[in-house]
């Protein structure tokens, strides 16, 4: 039986196996397995087709001739990235389901969307990297921002390939598994892309990594603890202020140089003048820290802001970041006047405020990169706070509404993934879990337990200059992903 009647099964296989290179599972060899199938199958449903591979035609060929291959090309292979795409993401984006099943239906198609026209343009096998950099990247931008949770690379975050990271972010490391996957095409020339790819490892490791200030500082990452799934939302808002405050009053002030509180770990009509002001005051004071926490307080206009705010160690608000990067349909809706005819938006009453700037804060401890919970899967929002001068990331978030460990442990395969491009070590604080701590090699050096009340107790590294990936961010691995897939286009209009 020709290998196109079943390659987009076969694709269904390797988009499962992919799917399980992702946090909770995090096998990260099945995502280079899982590549390497997909790759196969667009190399044998060209073969199997008894055209030349991907889309290169004779000469010879006809006009009506070449149309007809050509359409009959798109579909074989978009077919195969249909395949992918479905095996990949409804297992990928399983934790949607928890919130809404015709959300999750929705979802899980517009993601595929993204393989299925990725594939369609591999005419080569050597546009195979720069087709999934080009899906991935564009995933990450629309719709409503993007949404980069259950991606491909987010299962390479404790893989040997990670480390390219540092030289040209996650999207060089996905490229960098693809083109290794491409030698399953069984073409010889494909083993070519072995070599590049290994040399990019392997300057990941030795590329600029920033470097320490001075000595180590004490930090503590406060887990207040409670129930986990979509009603603890419904949780009294001064029930999660006492038990962080709870488990707060605990620490020793011995040496202690900041302290986190997860996001929404505070929430007040107005922060000033309130009574969760002066404890948090008080605690900053107690234990002579630089204490950074998570608050929600009213905005103008029926809506609200996501602030980390920072208090000096004599108990003095100093400085506050507004969340930037908002949740489509968790902290806002996209055309709430629309979807509100379409659908009941009582879990949604108000929207977020938009803040702006380079994602900074300036502390006793220096001035401070910090990604509020969704951002952190956004690598441009921790690179824009360490070009802003930040030496350490922080990670106040909430996951707290996820009954399943899926997407926190996706979100600290994320802060890895930062954590090798910025050069910087990562502090993250949950209400729930997973509250961690990440070197600036991307090692979880420790990480909570879900839905517990613990304090982890550690010390980080200050650290200073920009790897390569801070330097210049995406638009070059973008612009090689462009060429790649561009090339076999125009060969073929030439011909």
């Amino acid at each position: 039986m020709p290998l196109r009647r079943f390659a987009p099964l076969a694709s269904l296989g390797g988009g499962l196996a992919a799917a399980l290179s992702l946090p909770p599972w995090g096998w990260w060899p099945l995502g280079v397995v899982g590549l390497a199938v997909a790759a196969w199958c667009l190399h044998g449903v060209e073969r199997d087709a008894g055209e030349p591979v991907l889309g290169a035609l004779k000469p010879e060929y006809g006009p009506e001739r070449a149309q007809n291959h050509e359409r009959a090309a798109w579909r074989r292979r978009a077919l195969v990235g249909l395949g992918f795409g479905l095996g990949m993401f409804l297992p990928g984006l399983w934790w949607v389901t928890e919130f809404h099943a015709v959300g999750y239906v929705v979802l899980t198609l517009l993601q595929t969307s993204f393989f299925v026209g990725a594939f369609a343009l591999c005419r080569a096998w050597w546009a195979f990297p720069g087709a999934l950099v080009l899906a991935e990247a564009a995933r990450s931008v629309v719709p409503f921002g993007g949404l980069p949770l259950s991606g491909l690379v987010l299962g390479q975050a404790s893989g040997p390939f990670v480390a390219s990271a540092r030289v040209g972010g996650a999207l060089l490391v996905l490229g960098v598994v693809a083109a290794l996957s491409t030698v399953a095409t069984g073409r010889h020339r494909s083993a070519a892309a072995i070599a590049p790819a290994i040399v990019i490892v392997a300057l990941g490791w030795v590329a600029p990594a920033g470097k320490a200030l001075d000595r180590e500082h004490e930090a503590a990452l406060v887990q207040g603890g409670g129930p986990r799934g979509f009603r603890a939302t419904e949780t009294d808002a001064g029930e999660v202020f006492d038990r962080h405050l709870h488990v707060s009053e605990r620490l020793s002030p011995r040496g202690l140089d900041l302290v986190l509180w997860p996001e929404n770990a505070v929430d007040v009509a107005q922060l000033e003048g309130s009574a969760e002001a002066d404890e948090l005051a008080a605690l900053a004071r107690r234990t002579g820290a630089t204490l950074v926490a998570g608050v929600t307080e009213d905005a103008v206009g029926d809506r609200f802001r996501n602030v980390a705010v920072v208090w000096s160690p004599d108990g003095e608000v100093i400085d506050r970041y507004v969340k930037v990067h908002r949740v489509p349909f968790g902290e806002y809706v996209p055309g709430r006047g629309l979807f509100e005819r379409l659908v009941d938006l009582s879990v949604l009453p108000r929207d977020a405020v938009a803040g702006r700037g380079d994602g900074t804060a300036l502390t006793p401890v220096g001035r401070v990169a910090i990604a509020i919970s969704y951002e952190v899967f956004f690598a441009e929002r921790t690179r824009s706070g360490v070009r802003g001068g930040g030496v350490v990331v922080l990670v106040p978030t909430n996951a707290a509404s996820f009954a399943t460990s899926q997407v926190p442990g996706q979100e600290v395969a994320a802060a890895r993934l930062r954590a090798w491009e910025t050069g910087r070590w990562v502090l993250q604080a949950a209400p729930t879990g997973y509250t961690a701590v990440i070197d600036h090699r991307g090692r979880v050096l420790e990480r909570s337990t879900l839905g517990r009340a613990e304090t982890l107790r550690t010390t980080f590294e200050r650290r200073v200059e920009l790897t390569w990936y801070v330097r210049y961010g995406d638009a070059p691995v973008v612009l090689l992903a462009l060429v790649l897939v561009a090339l076999p286009w125009v060969r073929g209009f030439r011909r």
